[in-house]
């Protein structure tokens, strides 16, 4: 039995100072376990130092040492704790993750305040359990802004958008009042559902109610503008704000790269006061996404030499860029860069060194980077070595690590199955992909979408098995889209099916009229076929219409630099030296009759 405590003088200052020094100084677990010989000695701290030790518990998601703290108050004669303390105990297991226990405490408080209650519906709101939170919800007798805000963030969290926004108008229409907070809800929405109208009623009732001037608000305003795609009304919004912070003009750099648009956010990039890595990331994603790959590069050099230090996914998109120009030297000193620096890499990275081996043309050491990938666990990982095998045209290497993920017990997902397709549609395997687009529904649980039709569309379309592709277009679950009938129009193109080509362009010029692939294709059909009057017809109404095609583009590493040609360009200053060589292989190659 410990001895009896003496409440006047409870704890000693040095032992309490000492427990409470090791927790300051993150040493959770040392100052926690203190507490039993203290509790032996007769010892226990007061509410201030417990609460002190909860909070760094729920801070760490310390679940054992906060149920330590718990049976310290059990052990000193407080069983049920005060008020306070027990809405710190439901703080910390609902941060913990252990709503149960949280619950636990909730029902045995003698008495409750409106933050118990709050807090408790917050546990359950951040754990998604939204009917128990609304249990509670509707049980409390008198709701403040913070019960309402925490319900509606909840909802909008948890994808449930009708009841987010629809709690959140029976707020807006009582007596009650809004807060900074109380759009933050309405806004998760705007961002989720890429909504334009919505964002846009959100944006007029911050205006209207007076909390424009938050920054936090603005900048989640901007955000939801730039997830819809109106640039214009972000960057006005920005203009407009009398004070920015880094969230701001990060958000609106990371926009702009979104959309393509790198010309503005690089201008903005290059204002802003202060770089940070978010920004950074954003811009060389957005070069590397818009195949702008030696702009990334430089960037990615130019952060380092600034001493931003570069995390996981600047060095993704720095692969990237390397697999898009393509660079296998920077690819190269990149992966040594990771390996010299002793940087522990995560499996996009691992895959992003795979993707990069592989579109630069060295599929082996792609697969030596996969065989030395410790964990492979990551169904990422998977699905990026087998659409490195597919890319390459060994469909039927992919086919067998395609089973060696299955046996692993690696989870498929709809990506394993359009890079598995598109193995077999490469290697003409028809067979083989009619099997695994019959089974990912009935043997994974994976429902066939639109991508997964394109890529049978392509399998077939490739075998010229047309009449199986004209069944499938007419039996699809959904209307097809526009990757469906690129697949159409690509295969139509390779075997010459004039009528059925000049079908899917026209469908797929419908959906996308402002890009050039239909078109482009089309005519390619029409030019197959001799019919040129029909070929001036497509480019006019290119021209009318302001659609351009991108120039192609080929790159060449010679030495230190990294080279660029496109279509038509004789401004480079080797030129000639490159179209001799050109002209000199392309001599060869007739005079070599082996090669046709």
């Amino acid at each position: 039995m410990p001895p009896p405590f003496n409440r006047k003088q409870n704890q000693r200052p040095c032992v309490v100072q000492s427990v409470l020094s090791l927790c300051s100084k993150g040493h959770i677990t040392q100052a926690v376990s203190s507490l039993e010989t203290l509790a032996s000695k007769g010892f226990r701290l007061n509410t201030k130092s417990l609460s002190f030790l909860l909070k760094h518990c729920a801070n760490h998601k310390s679940l054992k040492e906060g149920k330590w703290v718990h049976l310290h108050l059990n052990l000193t004669g407080r069983k049920t704790p005060g008020t306070f303390l027990s809405n710190q105990l439901i703080h910390m297991y609902s941060q913990c993750g252990c709503s149960d226990a949280a619950r636990k405490v909730f029902d045995k408080m003698p008495l409750r305040n409106l933050y118990s209650w709050n807090n408790m519906i917050s546990g359950y709101a951040k754990l998604r359990m939204m009917k128990p939170a609304r249990s509670l919800f509707d049980q409390m007798q008198d709701k403040d802004v913070v019960s309402w805000n925490t319900m509606v963030i909840g909802y909008a969290h948890n994808h449930d958008f009708d009841e987010a926004l629809k709690l959140y108008k029976e707020l807006k229409m009582s007596t009650i009042g809004l807060n900074a907070f109380s759009f933050s809800g309405v806004l998760i929405v705007c961002v989720k559902t890429n909504d334009l109208p919505l964002t846009t009623q959100a944006h007029c009732q911050v205006f209207k109610v007076g909390f424009i001037s938050s920054l936090v608000l603005c900048s989640s305003i901007i955000d939801c503008y730039t997830k819809c795609g109106e640039m214009s009304d972000a960057r006005k919004l920005f203009d407009e704000m009398p004070e920015r912070d880094v969230v701001a003009w990060t958000t609106l750099v990371a926009g702009y790269a979104k959309w393509g648009d790198m010309k503005s956010a690089r201008r903005l990039f290059d204002d802003m006061p202060v770089t940070n890595l978010v920004s950074c990331n954003a811009l060389i994603s957005g070069y590397s996404r818009n195949g702008f790959g030696v702009e990334a590069l430089e960037l990615f050099t130019n952060t380092m030499v600034c001493g931003v230090k570069p995390d996981q996914f600047t060095f993704s998109s720095a692969l990237c860029a390397c697999a898009s120009i393509p660079s296998i030297k920077n690819g190269k000193q990149i992966h040594g860069f990771l390996i010299k620096t002793h940087f522990k890499p995560n499996t996009i990275v691992v895959s992003s060194l795979i993707d990069m081996y592989s579109k630069c043309g060295n599929l082996a050491l792609g697969q030596r980077v996969f065989k030395l990938a410790g964990d492979k666990s990551n169904t990422i990982l998977w699905n990026t070595m087998i659409s490195a095998l597919a890319q390459h045209g060994h469909g039927e290497q992919a086919i067998n690590l395609f089973y060696d993920m299955v046996k692993s017990l690696v989870k498929l997902d709809r990506i394993t199955f359009v890079v598995i397709l598109n193995a077999c549609s490469h290697s003409g395997l028809v067979k083989e992909g009619l099997h695994f687009f019959n089974r990912m529904m009935h043997e994974h649980n994976v429902v066939p979408d639109e991508e997964h039709y394109a890529c049978l569309i392509d399998l077939l379309g490739r075998a010229g098995c047309f009449d199986e592709v004209i069944n499938q277009l007419r039996n699809m679950p959904f209307k097809p889209d526009a990757r469906v009938w690129k697949a159409l129009l690509g295969i139509c193109r390779i075997h010459g099916n004039l009528d059925l080509g000049i079908k899917a362009a026209e469908q797929l010029i419908e959906l996308e009229p402002k890009s050039s692939v239909g078109y482009v294709l089309l005519s390619g059909i029409y030019a197959a076929s001799g019919r040129w009057e029909l070929v001036s017809k497509v480019r006019k109404l290119m021209n009318d219409r302001g659609v351009t095609k991108e120039r192609g583009v080929s790159w060449l590493e010679n030495g230190n630099k990294l080279h660029a040609f496109t279509v038509l360009d004789k401004s480079h200053v080797l030129k000639d030296e490159f179209e001799s060589v050109l002209e000199m292989l392309a001599t060869e190659m007739k005079d070599d009759q082996s090669l046709f």
